[in-house]
């Protein structure tokens, strides 16, 4: 039998992530003989992705920056087809990333009309936008989606759908070191942590940053114990930095998965970029403020498309504001310095709300015990053309 050759398709941070942690279990069910080609990030180079091109430059946010950014999203997506059309890939699965990965589905299907089209990740239609359920529906053949929540949106268009669990869900802290942590930022036992993670791409940066850096300065005049600690994505850790020198202070800036997550343990407060990482905050106990902020045209245009009150799926799945929200207006240095001060200040709400957290999680995680190895079998049934299974 001939070896499969899969295609895996990621542009963001947290889906070179899922990309690469997916190889990892296929290649354990399909053997050494199968192939993996496409495009993604350094974890997915690791597992023997060779990417054509960087796909951090398509990680794009707002309406108005995915417009001007057309032209290269469409010769990245004539690129993708190319590496399709040369490599032929029995199935092709692609992570998140709607805008970019929708076309790609589109321009597979005329290199092969034959190819398996997986989408990973559904786009948050219960949100805004339900219409792109059929779109979806008319470009691939199978979703794969991480919150139970998502499937009747889809299955009403056609759409074979199967719930794989969020992996995010699933991360193993059990190496984590908060420890470590305060070793390596020179905190006490009992010093405060504050936490701050502003994001992975560069218009949360630009946008987040200065909110962040203000809140954080009200904070550190106000209560001269706290530590500080900027957790920087590699996508964005030279803008950041580049921020932080620009205005001396004490704030530590943090690299690489390890001391991310023995951060996240450490940390009494966070506040975060809305974002797969408010998850993982949760995950880890860690009491959050979240923030977000869009480019006054794009807020404009979503602001009549947005169909929730919650940004955070945390809170999403409570149908409460489990952890506060800062968005657009109400982001704002002052606004976030106060939210964060009230959750170090008192302790008693950190407790209540890391329980409310650990509540949401509960109802997120459903009954899936390893989302990476459901979405493993799954790809694995589909390639043997099994019955789908809900």
């Amino acid at each position: 039998m001939k070896p499969k050759c899969i295609m895996l398709v990621a542009t963001e941070a947290s889906g070179d992530l899922l990309g690469a942690n997916l190889i990892a279990a296929l290649r354990a069910r399909l053997g050494a003989g199968v192939r993996f080609v496409g495009v993604g990030g350094p974890r997915m180079a690791a597992e023997g992705i060779a990417s054509r091109f960087d796909p951090t430059s398509l990680a794009l946010i707002g309406l108005f920056n995915a417009v001007a950014a057309y032209p290269r999203v469409l010769r990245r997506v004539r690129e993708t087809a190319d590496l399709a059309r040369r490599e032929a890939p029995d199935t092709a699965i692609l992570i998140d990333a709607w805008g970019f990965n929708v076309r790609v589905a589109h321009a597979l299907r005329r290199v092969d009309p034959h190819m398996k089209l997986i989408k990973y990740v559904a786009p948050q239609v219960w949100a805004t936008r339900p219409g792109r359920a059929r779109t979806l529906a008319r470009a691939v053949d199978h979703l794969l989606t991480i919150h139970a929540f998502d499937a009747p949106y889809f299955e009403a268009h056609g759409l074979a759908t199967t719930f794989v669990g969020n992996p995010a869900l699933a991360r193993d802290l059990a190496g984590a070191d908060p420890a470590r942590l305060r070793a390596q930022i020179g905190a006490a036992k009992d010093d405060p942590i504050l936490l701050v993670l502003p994001g992975s791409r560069q218009g949360e940066i630009e946008r987040l940053m200065p909110p962040f850096q203000e809140a954080i300065a009200t904070l550190m005049v106000e209560r001269p114990g706290l530590k500080v600690v900027i957790a920087a994505a590699p996508s964005v850790a030279d803008e950041i930095k580049a921020r932080v020198a620009a205005r001396p202070s004490p704030v530590r800036v943090i690299e690489g998965e390890t001391a991310h997550r023995d951060a996240m343990l450490a940390a009494t407060v966070s506040m975060a970029c809305s974002g797969t990482v408010t998850t993982e905050l949760a995950l880890a106990g860690c009491p959050m403020v979240v923030a977000y902020r869009l480019g006054p045209l794009t807020a404009a245009v979503a602001k009549r498309l947005i169909r929730t009150p919650y940004i955070t799926l945390i809170n999403v799945a409570a149908q409460a504001f489990v952890a506060p929200e800062l968005v657009q207006s109400a982001c704002t240095g002052p606004a976030l310095a106060t939210r964060v001060g009230r959750l170090l200040g008192d302790p008693k709400a950190r407790t209540a709300q890391i329980a409310a957290q650990s509540a949401a999680l509960a109802i997120m995680r459903g009954d899936v015990a390893d989302p990476i190895a459901a979405a493993a079998d799954a790809v694995v049934r589909i390639l043997r053309r099994e019955p789908h299974r809900k």
